[in-house]
């Protein structure tokens, strides 16, 4: 507490200075929508998704600093409070609301149209933004010096360190060029093989590699640990699962195929094992990896949820000072009421009163959790996915109880769980721009109009988004898996008494709990059961590139300033295929992919697209080296 009132903002609550400016709004939104879009494509594919924060607000800084000639940091704050929105509401709803594509792909329900999308996404990130309101004050000002909001805090250090925003920003936009460039070249023009695989005589096993500069970057930027156990998870899968499978399966048809092993081995080789099989071991895993992570950490929630209501109950009254101004409390409860009607009432969104008094109490407290938990460890380690599959447990059975089952009960309860999802992503995500809010001095009403304004953005397009990538790939498939939405799909069919192979989810169950014992994190390695293992090299390949810029023989300062413009042009690297991936999903919808499809055309072999996609590979790591490790280091100039 004595740290709380010795501490003095950057900029003082009696200096005005531009904030909510038409610039920083048009700017957060478009970063919001790029993030968004670049975030839900990559999370369906990876299975994870990154933060958006720092690279906008460097993005922001360049742009204010080059372009505009003007310098406000409070201003680009607000760019990256709106951008950073984006990105929470994206992973939120992939994590969830693709499982009602894929039962429309098995017949089971109707495709979900774009406004129940957009209405389930748009009402959980607003949900999320008014919980967190009534919080900040307890969490974010009593308790500063107490939690550290790590994403929250070094996004200020970087917007403090604006004189070198223009240098940075040019990393961020050379990572998306060169991205998008090469992205295009493999997925456009096809010149190149986008995955490579070696297979064995006489083994059912298969390794490799993708070529994706962005599942490079998600390596990099999760770091050598993280990379490793999600490629020990692929290297389990399809070194070891997939051809004992194949030795002792033979010509026996095992559920849920419809054929013998050794046919559909014959057919599809061990990728035919792996849609057949694997996925749901995975599944398991997945499961028992967010229950684990929750139950791991019920006693810090039950803390986190208690301290954080006595704090609220204990709070001052409203200051009139700058930086002490919310939202009007009013206001909070009011939106929050109607939000609960349009849940209730909106025909879009299929959930009854009983689902809506689920959400709100859920909810807020989840909201509690999640933006108390990410000042103590976090946005990484906030176990979102464990709350979810434990919202979507309660909720199924609660409807299952009451007669809400079939294809209406299904549809409920994912709704239910995706507006849950978003609440916690969101909410951890405005606290961590709070954070950020209070250590520059800015206006907390202000940036909270530019969180809302991030929300309705990136919730207008999510939807879209969805639908573009489910009709250019379809979910489920090998380019975007979509690994969590799979998961709680089983999750509710298992609970309403669908048909499911228990077996292969029992072991991936018992994989997960062995892993626990023996002090592995669960989740990223049963991440790495579920995808393909080629995807898992590549993240490995970044995480490599980490450990080596780690280990370097250099002064501390050299390998901080070597990692921190990798994570910068991985950032650019993430959104620039990201959004290169939504424009080809349009091409295939309209059919010009295949007029721009130059293997065909010019009748490359196969040998010739693999040998090119092993250069090509060659050449992204040595572009993203040019730009990091021995990239330039412009001085101020004096």
């Amino acid at each position: 507490m004595d740290k709380k009132s010795d501490f003095k903002p950057y900029v003082p609550a009696s200096k005005i200075t531009p904030e909510l400016t038409v610039a920083s709004v048009i700017m957060g939104v478009l970063l919001a929508v790029v993030f968004g879009a670049a975030n839900a494509y990559l999370g369906l594919r990876v299975g994870m998704t990154v933060s958006a924060s720092i690279p906008a607000a460097v993005i922001a800084m360049g742009v204010f600093r080059i372009i505009l000639r003007r310098s406000s940091v409070l201003e680009s704050n607000i760019v990256q409070t709106t951008g950073s929105a984006g990105e929470s509401l994206a992973a939120g709803a992939i994590f969830t609301l693709p499982a009602l594509f894929l039962w429309a792909a098995e017949g089971k329900m109707d495709k979900p149209d774009i406004l129940e999308l957009t209405s389930i996404a748009l009402v959980g990130g607003l949900l999320g933004v008014f919980f967190m309101i009534p919080l900040r004050n307890a969490l974010i000002v009593k308790e500063h010096g107490v939690l550290p909001y790590p994403e929250g805090t070094a996004c200020a250090e970087v917007l403090l360190a604006g004189e070198t925003g223009g240098a940075n920003a040019s990393k961020v936009f050379a990572g998306m060029g060169f991205a998008a460039l090469f992205k295009f070249i493999i997925d456009g023009l096809k010149l190149v093989a986008g995955e490579i695989s070696l297979k064995f005589k006489g083994f059912s096993g298969e390794i490799g590699t993708q070529i994706y500069p962005a599942v490079m970057s998600v390596g990099f930027i999760c770091g050598p640990r993280i990379a490793s156990y999600m490629f020990a998870g692929g290297v389990l899968s399809w070194m070891v699962i997939i051809p004992l499978i194949a030795l002792f399966g033979a010509n026996i048809t095992l559920y849920p195929g419809t054929e013998p092993i050794s046919e559909l081995f014959a057919a599809g080789g061990a990728s035919a094992i792996w849609s057949t099989y694997i996925r749901y071991i995975g599944a398991g895993a997945l499961a028992a990896g967010g229950i684990i992570s929750l139950v791991k950490s019920l006693p810090l929630i039950v803390k986190t949820f208690g301290g954080a209501m006595k704090s609220v109950k204990g709070s001052a009254a409203a200051s009139t000072e700058r930086t002490a101004q919310d939202i009007n409390m009013k206001i909070v409860i009011i939106a929050i009421i109607v939000l609960t009607l349009v849940v209730w009432l909106l025909p879009a969104i299929p959930v009854s009163l009983l689902g809506a008094a689920i959400i709100v109490v859920f909810g807020f407290f989840f909201a509690t959790v999640s933006s108390r938990m990410v000042g103590l460890v976090g946005s990484s380690n906030n176990p979102v996915s464990g709350m979810a599959i434990a919202t979507l447990l309660i909720a199924t059975l609660i409807l299952k109880f009451t007669g809400a089952t079939g294809a209406a009960g299904m549809a409920s309860a994912i709704a239910i769980g995706s507006i849950i999802c978003i609440v916690a992503a969101i909410a951890g995500d405005s606290s961590q721009d709070l954070k950020t809010g209070y250590i520059l001095g800015a206006t907390p009403k202000k940036q909270q109009y530019g969180e809302i304004i991030g929300v309705v953005a990136s919730a207008l397009a999510i939807g879209g988004t969805l639908y573009l990538l489910d009709s250019a790939w379809g979910f489920g498939s090998d380019e975007l898996g979509a690994p969590q939405a799979t998961l709680m799909k089983l999750i509710i069919e298992g609970v309403m008494g669908g048909n499911l192979p228990w077996n292969l989810v029992i072991v991936g169950v018992c994989i997960a709990v062995v892993v626990e014992i023996i002090g592995i994190p669960v989740l990223p390695f049963a991440i790495g059961i579920y995808l393909p293992v080629q995807l898992n090299a590549c993240v490995m390949i970044g995480g490599l590139l980490r450990l080596a810029f780690e280990k370097m023989k250099a002064s501390q300062e050299k390998k901080d300033e070597a990692v921190n413009n990798g994570i910068l042009f991985c950032s650019g690297m993430i959104a620039g295929e990201g959004v290169v991936g939504i424009v080809l999903a349009l091409l295939a919808i309209f059919g010009v992919d295949k007029m721009i499809d130059l293997s065909a055309k010019l009748g490359l072999s196969s040998t010739f697209m693999n040998v090119g996609g092993i250069v090509l590979l060659a050449v992204i790591i040595l572009t993203f080296l040019k730009f990091t490790l021995f990239s330039k280091k412009k001085t101020s100039g004096k």
